[in-house]
């Protein structure tokens, strides 16, 4: 939403001072592991959830479930998540569920689903349930497992008299286990535990092996749910989107001074019945917290967005309708054809923001907006900030690169129905060889990133890093506005030279183990062992036209300057941002008539016009980001190349 803030990047781990305290916690048998990362060796995580659930009788893949909804099976090294929880069952403690989520904003209070007071101290509750510390449960992996499993069992005695063997039976120990008195997000957070269940999940983790939970047809159980007492919350009017806490808190829309022109938060609009079709999805992170973002809406700050998303639970906040134009891409081109989201985080502290409650509440609401809009579930359409083109060259260095480099995309598009290696993703209206669509390992791509020059910590990431030739030794791809005189670097903000999953693009050449691509007017190599880090694509290719060196490359697709006049107002130039280079090919996607939204009176729709031109655009997934070329100036690839 913002230009990316100074993050705090402080140590916060505790170091053991006493050498011989340390001696002994790594190697005395009796004792357990400190961290995760001592844990390795000595017992996997599969084994420790094998060992909790038959301790206190969980079936073991309700456990494993429970854990892969609440976090993955992601410890994040005892460091808790923004709503305070620990370790990879997510034991919670915080007395306000707010007080991370914060980060120092003023709160203006407006949740309709706070947890009851119980749900944010469930890591004390289960401590006293297994007999240790609570501060144990935070860092160590094997105590925490023990820990959520008691408490699972715990809630299941206390709801039905008993430990039943029948995984179906527990679904309303998992509701209660998601901490909600809300009915809606309760029983979405069971229903999502055992649809995991039914199609199996798997990690890989370096310091604690794989972790498999084999998929098992089954049916729940939901007569318990009644004991929980939940209730259930009024939606928004005119919202059929169901099983997510939404609430509505419209945006600011209002004049700011005498000048006609001056006014926010974002414009009005009958989309998509005047003529501005919704082609757009864009995924934000907002860089001040979920309250925060909500109340920057409500102020004079010429910005807006149309959802909100909170990361402790997923709740929504719906701030303008999607009819209307919001104010949050940076480009007015795909300002008027986007709907935007922006999910409370901080790009560079990405693994511990983007949760899956999270995550879920996003899907849910993309999957209803793309049906609701005709949206294509694809990596072309569902697109992050960074990935946004700027208008001018100088706009294009600065642009934003939100949510970068740990928002999990592949994951993300799982939850969407629309995987990356499931062969829907054919992009345009023809199909070409040769295509390769990004998409690494997430969990166990981890590559060297850093921010103000000091290294991050090496977490899964999204991306591929981009190079002049095959080898690790040579120059990072350095795009030509971001580093005219320089290389690339590995700053998480420098976009240049990375390649994002679910992203397709043309494959130029293979040597070994290095795959090149056609990337941003440059031959780009990048590390792909037997294709480990790309799935195969299809799409339409398009060069360009016969005859010509380069043809140029725009952040827009707006009409030529006569299609301004029978409306008496001023055309809007167009200036290249890049050209692209003759025996280059690029995955294109199918034309689009180029159009302008005239839109600059406040609350004034008479004066607003939507500008048809006869210009037509393909759009193409250039480099890190789409862009747009003439249709005129482009030859579509006819013959698959072999």
């Amino acid at each position: 939403m913002t230009e990316k803030n100074s993050v705090n990047l402080l140590n916060r781990y505790s170091i053991v001072s006493w050498l011989f305290l340390l001696f002994l916690l790594i190697f005395t048998v009796s004792g357990p592991a400190y961290a995760e990362s001592q844990n390795a060796g000595k017992t996997s995580l599969q084994s420790e959830f094998q060992k909790a659930a038959a301790a206190y009788h969980v079936p073991l893949n309700v456990l494993m479930s429970v854990s892969y909804n609440e976090t993955r099976w992601e410890s994040h090294h005892g460091q808790p998540s923004t709503s305070g929880g620990y370790g990879v069952m997510h034991l919670t403690q915080l007395d306000n569920l707010e007080d991370l989520s914060a980060k120092g904003d003023k709160i203006n209070k407006r949740s309709s689903a706070t947890p009851p007071e119980e749900s944010t101290h469930t890591l004390d509750e289960a401590a006293k349930l297994i007999g240790v510390p609570a501060e144990t449960l935070k860092t160590d992996t094997e105590k925490n497992i023990l820990g959520g499993a008691a408490l699972l069992a715990d809630y299941q005695k206390k709801i039905t008299g008993k430990l039943s063997s029948d995984p179906a039976d527990w679904y309303s120990a998992v509701a209660k286990y998601s901490g909600s008195t809300d009915y809606d997000t309760a029983s979405d957070f069971a229903d999502q535990v055992y649809t995991t269940i039914q199609q199996g999940a798997s990690g890989h983790f370096s310091a604690s092996g794989t972790v498999q939970l084999a998929s098992e047809s089954m049916k729940p159980n939901k007569q318990g749910l009644a004991a929980l007492h939940l209730h259930k919350l009024k939606k928004s009017q005119g919202d059929e989107l169901q099983g997510v806490d939404m609430q509505n808190v419209p945006a600011l829309y209002k004049a700011f001074s005498d000048t006609p022109g001056d006014y926010g938060n974002y414009d009005l609009a009958n989309r998509p019945y005047d003529g501005q079709q919704i082609r757009y999805i864009i995924i934000h992170d907002s860089e001040v917290s979920y309250e925060g973002t909500i109340n920057t809406f409500l102020q004079q700050t010429y910005v807006s967005s149309h959802y909100v998303i909170r990361s402790s639970d997923g709740q929504i906040t719906k701030m303008v309708d999607p009819k209307d134009v919001a104010w949050h891409a940076g480009n007015w081109y795909i300002n008027s054809h986007s709907i935007g989201i922006e999910h409370e985080g901080y790009a560079v502290e990405g693994s511990t923001w983007y949760s899956e409650p999270m995550y879920r509440a996003s899907a849910k609401l993309v999957k209803y907006l793309a049906k609701k809009y005709d949206i294509p579930l694809d990596r072309e359409h569902i697109l992050g900030h960074e990935e946004v083109p700027g208008l001018t060259p100088a706009r294009q260095v600065g642009m934003h690169w939100d949510p970068a480099a740990y928002w999990d995309w592949a994951h993300y598009f799982k939850l969407l129905g629309a995987p990356f290696s499931s062969g829907k993703h054919k992009i345009g209206f023809g199909k070409s060889n040769n295509i390769v669509t990004i998409n690494p390992d997430y969990q166990t791509n981890k590559p060297d990133v850093t921010y103000n020059n000091a290294p991050l910590e090496a977490k899964p990431s999204n991306f591929v890093y981009l190079y002049t030739a095959p080898s690790f030794s040579a120059p990072l791809l350095s795009d030509p506005l971001l580093h005219p005189n320089g290389t690339g670097t590995t700053a998480i903000n420098d976009w240049g030279d990375k390649a994002v999953a679910g992203r397709s693009y043309y494959k130029v050449d293979q040597t070994k183990d290095w795959t090149a691509i056609d990337f941003g007017g440059q031959k780009a190599w990048f590390y792909n062992p037997k294709d480990v880090n790309t799935v195969k694509g299809s799409g339409t290719l398009i060069t360009p036209k016969k005859g010509v060196d380069s043809i140029p490359v725009y952040g827009s697709a707006y009409p030529e300057a006569a299609a301004y006049t029978p409306f008496g107002i001023p055309a809007v130039g167009m200036a290249p941002i890049y050209t692209m280079p003759a025996g280059q090919y690029y995955v294109a996607e199918k034309p689009v008539q180029s159009d302008y939204y005239y839109a600059k009176l406040f609350n004034a729709p008479e004066t607003y016009h939507v500008v048809s031109g006869n210009d037509e655009y393909y759009q193409v997934s250039y480099n890190h980001r789409i862009a747009f070329v003439k249709k005129s100036d482009a030859t579509v690839v006819k013959h698959p190349f072999q």
